[in-house]
């Protein structure tokens, strides 16, 4: 299937399953750019630990009671996706300062109300359905049920919005199998923050689905939809 890059932009979650029957072949200005393939099922988006990693070589998958108890025992940090184990690489300079620039527009944006921001590492469970259970540690994240917890005061609830600020090491992770988990999730907004490229992706979800998505860049302010004036302008989340 050949499709053009602003076709892609528009109608992202509409290609991606597409992707069961065909590859995608991206063009720009006429010319083939790119090419989006189906991950196979053990293909590696990231690096994994030594026994996810054995998983996988056997065309097993780690089932969550395992991954949990392999957590356990490891002083790394992990999230787990369809059944993987992908470990969570130490984040460069520039990824920790547009993150900490997030926090505080945020957390200036929310002060006093019910909802708040949280910074990683903040783990959240989010089920696709009943037998498809995700662990993932978001970069930022806001939360209105602050209530949903447990005796150990550990958040059980789905976050309202939640924030990717991609490097090198998740690129892959956050604009594929990430946008289908949040999108299955009951997760209601999705940023992807991208400091390479200084623009900002804004997913909206509604019954499964990608309900609207919006592109911000340069002078750009990225504004939410689902919290009414939270606006953020780029220059100050990437100053």
């Amino acid at each position: 299937m050949i499709v053009k890059s602003t076709d892609i932009k528009n109608n992202f979650g509409k290609y991606i399953k597409l992707l069961e029957d065909e590859d995608i072949i991206i063009t720009k200005n006429g010319a083939p750019v790119a090419k989006i393939v189906k991950q196979t099922e053990w293909e590696d988006l990231g690096r994994i630990s030594e026994q996810a990693a054995e998983y996988a070589s056997k065309g097993k998958k780690m089932t969550y009671e395992e991954f949990v108890e392999f957590c356990r025992k490891s002083d790394d940090r992990y999230e787990y996706i369809d059944g993987k184990a992908y470990m969570i690489v130490s984040p460069k300079i520039t990824h920790q300062q547009v993150v900490g620039n997030l926090f505080i527009l945020l957390y200036a944006w929310f002060k006093g109300k019910k909802c708040r921001p949280y910074l990683s590492p903040f783990e959240v469970t989010l089920k696709k359905n009943d037998k498809n259970i995700n662990v993932v540690q978001p970069d930022l994240l806001v939360i209105c049920d602050p209530e949903n917890r447990d005796e150990k005061d550990k958040y059980t609830g789905v976050p309202a919005l939640v924030i990717e600020v991609l490097s090198e090491s998740s690129r892959s992770l956050d604009l594929v199998k990430k946008l289908d988990l949040y999108m299955q999730a009951c997760i209601q907004e999705y940023w992807v923050v991208d400091y390479f490229e200084k623009e900002a992706i804004l997913y909206g979800f509604k019954d499964n689905d990608i309900a609207y998505m919006k592109v911000f860049s340069k002078d750009d302010v990225l504004a939410s939809c689902i919290f009414e004036n939270l606006a953020l302008k780029l220059e100050d989340i990437f100053a």
